[in-house]
């Protein structure tokens, strides 16, 4: 059992240990690290945690391993880097960074420290994402000519903490918050991104926002890909391979559909799973037998590049009326 730090208690970082704690066979939290210790100490009770405002006191404990990172999007670099130099192990909520070279900084911390990097996209562990994956792997596609996805939520609406509505924090409208997890399956699915055009059509700001993400992206490969992404609509998730010989769709965390060329629909489904404990997991079981964690650090730079390639390409849009 590795022991654990969790650095923010917010919404997500409350989620992260209820995925864990008491459930992982792997994990255990046992510190928790918040500017507002205060409110938490009923959540910190509960878990058996040990609060504290400063994380240099969770990279001081040599019973921590393992240091998980849920904080605001721009203290990622700094807080991975120094857990990297107290030579913990460190998974980091997405996004890794909202710039390449950060990205690659924090990669470069921890090649140099010898401990591994993991990164939170836990929608590369739903069921549907997991069998997709294995679809395009095995060919039977044929050449992929084509990707299109969409992630739609309403968590804006009533779960996000105030920093997530800055544009330092949260650029893109929906892509920092939604439609990053479909770009990261877009890189994991097809490989880096060589160019992007992008429309943000807004109606309404933070904290209540009505707004629609579109992405054109072309692949290095050669394959096209089209992305979606709004925050004031119900769930809904859809990654849809396009080849030469069929496509596959994952539509939700559990259910598949293939069409082959003059054959029949195929619709399948699969059970559920946690996929926050699974990840968690996953990374845990990585350290410990001292292999590779499951997302490469490649992927993982690529798929920052490309954000911020989207981010650079919405600041710099221009709208030619009618």
């Amino acid at each position: 059992m590795i022991e654990a730090a969790i650095i923010g208690l917010g919404w997500w970082g409350k989620n992260i240990v209820n995925a864990v704690q008491g459930k992982s066979e792997r994990l255990r939290f046992v510190r928790g690290v918040a500017l507002d210790c205060n409110r938490l100490h009923d959540f910190a009770a509960t878990h058996a945690l040990i609060l504290s405002s400063d994380i240099r006191d969770a990279l001081a404990d040599p019973k921590v391993r393992l240091v998980v990172i849920a904080t605001p999007h721009s203290l990622h670099p700094a807080q991975v880097i120094a857990a990297a130099q107290a030579g913990k192990a460190v998974f980091c909520e997405k996004p890794l960074a909202l710039i390449r070279a950060d990205a690659e900084r924090m990669v470069e911390a921890c090649r140099r420290a010898g401990v591994p990097l993991g990164l939170g996209a836990n929608k590369r562990l739903w069921p549907s994402m997991r069998e997709l994956a294995s679809v395009v792997k095995s060919d039977q596609l044929g050449e992929i000519l084509h990707i299109e996805g969409h992630y739609s939520n309403e968590n804006s609406r009533s779960l996000f903490a105030g920093w997530r509505a800055l544009p330092s924090e949260a650029p893109g409208g929906p892509m920092t918050g939604a439609a990053l997890h479909v770009l990261d399956a877009f890189v994991h699915l097809m490989g880096p991104v060589r160019r992007v055009q992008t429309q943000l059509v807004s109606r309404r700001p933070m904290p209540d926002p009505l707004d629609a993400l579109s992405v054109l992206l072309e692949f290095a490969n050669g394959a096209s890909g089209l992305l979606g992404s709004m925050r004031a609509t119900p769930f809904y998730w859809r990654v849809h391979v396009f080849g030469t010989a069929g496509s596959a769709e994952a539509l939700g965390e559990t259910e598949l559909v293939l069409r082959g060329a003059g054959g029949p629909l195929r619709r399948l489904t699969y059970p559920p799973v946690d996929s926050l404990r699974a990840e968690l997991d996953a990374f845990a079981e990585a350290v410990e037998d001292k292999t590779a964690p499951a997302i490469p650090l490649e992927q993982m730079l690529d798929t920052v590049g490309a954000f911020e390639a989207i981010v650079k390409s919405l600041e710099a849009s221009q709208r030619q009326p009618m």
